[in-house]
């Protein structure tokens, strides 16, 4: 109830705009369709949504993961490209529960901004949705909020959440792997939304501009480029050769160096080599623009490796035939070795 002299305030004056968000929703429903798989149940616009674990599983492990963008999107906002950044959000959690061997199922999303601008959350999502179909996964809900005073203008923040299941009896762990198995890696689309704080400041140092070329492509089209989603053609490999692959790796923030160990038991390091898989141009430019050692690119960058498996030597052929055939750029990148006292699960050689 008002006082007779005071103004009737509107959350539109507080800076929040219902019409927007509803605008939004209404432009996020028929992106979210394109996604729908079987067992969703109750999708965007509800409480919550509804999924059910499809029959076919028979014992059931759900595997959950959530991940952002990171400070890839200081360049989004900058360079004003919104449409990649969503398929880099599913990729960072789908990619995440593959290496358990889990197929995914459903995502959610959470998109955080000062003042809601439709077109830019729409490109957003269509993103997002665009990285759920990539996936195989369906989009069934998420949250947009919109919070005056809390992000400046034309900036938002996102995160994002993926379920999967796999039977209990074929999750990967990595526990079977042994000495003499091989290394494959699988190439990467670029630097994907890891190590961004440190490729924005060797872009300040060198000057660079969005437009100026590299490797035949804009620089802002090189550096944007999303993140490589594996999941179909890694369980296209796991269905054909089932337990040849021993252990899954995701190549994130931490690099070749610290995720592939996540993956080893104590007794074991894997030994990569640097000239078995081609340096990416992008890479070989902020290494050089940045003089940046060697062991901190391979511990900041994936390097052009975006996931690693790990399979059993006289197995390695017919893995890398598969996920070439599923249209990946496999390179046999090293092996596992006994690993000395005190020494890293990892070398790069």
């Amino acid at each position: 109830m008002t006082t007779k002299n005071s103004a009737s305030l509107t959350y539109r004056d507080a800076g929040v705009d219902i019409d927007a968000g509803e605008a939004l929703v209404d432009r996020i429903k028929p992106l979210a369709a394109k996604t729908m798989r079987a067992g969703v149940m109750a999708g965007i616009g509800g409480f919550g949504a509804l999924f059910e674990v499809p029959k076919r599983f028979k014992e059931p492990v759900l595997v959950s993961g959530t991940d952002g963008v990171g400070t890839k999107l200081r360049l989004a906002f900058e360079w004003q490209r919104h449409d990649t950044v969503g398929v880099d959000l599913v990729a960072m959690s789908v990619n995440d529960i593959l290496v358990q061997g889990a197929e995914p199922l459903f995502f959610l999303d959470y998109f955080a901004c000062g003042k809601l601008s439709v077109d830019t959350a729409a490109s957003v999502v269509g993103g997002i949705a665009r990285g759920c179909e990539l996936a195989g996964c369906a989009l069934i809900g998420g949250e947009t909020a919109e919070m005056p005073g809390m992000y400046p203008d034309g900036e938002y923040d996102l995160a994002g959440f993926a379920v999967g299941a796999v039977e209990k009896s074929l999750i990967i762990d990595g526990k079977s792997i042994a000495e003499g198995d091989v290394v494959l890696g699988l190439a990467s689309s670029g630097a994907h939304s890891n190590g961004f704080s440190l490729l924005r400041k060797i872009l300040t140092h060198a000057n660079a501009r969005p437009t100026q070329e590299l490797d035949g492509r804009q620089l802002v089209d090189v550096v944007m480029e999303p993140t490589r989603i594996y999941v179909k053609s890694v369980m296209a490999a796991l269905q054909a050769h089932g337990s040849a692959i021993k252990g899954l790796a995701h190549i994130t923030g931490g690099g070749l160096l610290d995720n592939v160990p996540r993956i080893l038991q104590p007794g074991l390091a894997a030994e990569l080599h640097r000239d078995a898989w081609q340096l990416p141009e992008l890479f070989q430019w902020l290494q050089q623009n940045g003089g940046v050692a060697d062991a901190e690119m391979h511990r900041v960058f994936n390097c052009g490796i975006g996931m690693v498996i790990v399979v059993p030597a006289d197995q390695a052929d017919a893995v890398e035939a598969t996920l070439a055939q599923q249209g990946e750029q496999v390179s046999r990148i090293g092996r596992i070795v006994a690993r000395a006292a005190d020494a890293p699960q990892t070398v790069v050689i």
